[in-house]
């Protein structure tokens, strides 16, 4: 977890209310409503499922990537959701010993590299980079009244952009990719039209690709590509990268059909699914064909 830093996530705990009133103005549905979007629950499953299901949350401390605050932001994010939530007190591998222990069913943590739930009877593993591109295409979905038939741009082909073109597609949505590495855009388009037997554009050019849409997934860790001249009035955006990928005029100017956060999104979804007792059948296929991990100039979340 090294694109977070401390500063990103040091005001969410507090702000969960105001959040959910953000996201209601927005998409017409809560934090959790969105994430039982994501996953394709009725909030009133979720409401069963959630009574009987703890999740423990712990903190890792080895590598260079500790974000101070990270487990309790986590759990209080769960926790505001509607699940019993608590984080171990001891941390690494004592600390997934210790959840166990205490009968959560769910176990996340985060290192440098992945954030991670697992559903321990199971033996599933959810990922936050699938989970966080289900839940920004699907709050993208709320937004605009539905993908379907439309066609969403793509920027980043890293974990969250192939996630997220897995996931429109999954919502009806024709898919187009852009990349500053024209090698990981073909890369991902292929392998998205072997998973879902569905064409994907590729876009050569930034400047081009931005004014031939208007509803985009920006999925890079590169801040202010978008700038505001490229912002018109049909234009939404979905922005799960860090940090944001808009100038501050742009953001001004899109208002309210942005859709941005540093971490609630991705835990919501996230701590949903694994506690689901099935998987749907696009996560399903994705962890089956999990994309190799290349780097590139623009590293993903």
């Amino acid at each position: 977890m090294t694109r977070l830093r401390t500063g990103d996530i040091k005001d969410i705990s507090g702000q969960l209310a105001d959040y959910d009133r953000e996201l209601l103005d927005r998409t017409g549905q809560t934090l959790r409503g969105i994430a039982c979007r994501a996953l394709d629950i009725s909030e009133e499953d979720f409401q069963s499922l959630s009574k009987n299901v703890t999740v423990g949350v712990v903190p890792i401390r080895g590598g260079e990537g500790v974000i101070e605050g990270f487990s309790h932001t986590v759990k209080d994010i769960v926790k505001h959701i509607g699940f019993n939530v608590f984080v171990t007190d001891e941390t690494d591998v004592g600390g997934i010993a210790g959840a166990v222990e205490r009968g959560a069913e769910v176990v996340m943590m985060a290192d440098d590299s992945r954030f991670v739930a697992l559903n321990v009877k199971q033996g599933r593993v959810v990922d936050n980079a699938e989970a966080t591109a289900k839940g920004f295409v699907a709050g993208l979905d709320l937004m605009v009244g539905g993908l379907k038939g439309q066609t969403v741009l793509v920027i980043g082909c890293g974990p969250v952009g192939r996630n997220a073109a897995l996931a429109a597609f999954h919502r009806g949505a024709g898919v187009s990719v852009f990349d500053i590495d024209d090698r990981r855009s073909l890369h991902l388009a292929r392998e998205v039209e072997t998973l879902t037997g569905q064409s994907v554009h590729v876009e050569r050019s930034f400047e081009d690709a931005l004014r031939n849409h208007h509803l985009l997934v920006e999925a890079t860790n590169a801040a202010g590509i978008i700038v505001e001249s490229f912002i018109t009035p049909e234009m939404y955006i979905a922005a799960p990268g860090m940090p944001l990928g808009l100038t501050s005029t742009a953001v001004e100017k899109i208002s309210h059909r942005l859709l941005h956060d540093p971490l609630q999104l991705g835990v919501a979804v996230m701590a949903l699914e694994a506690a689901m007792p099935y998987k749907s059948n696009l996560a399903t296929k994705a962890q089956r064909h999990k994309a190799p991990r290349r780097g590139d100039p623009i590293k993903r979340r």
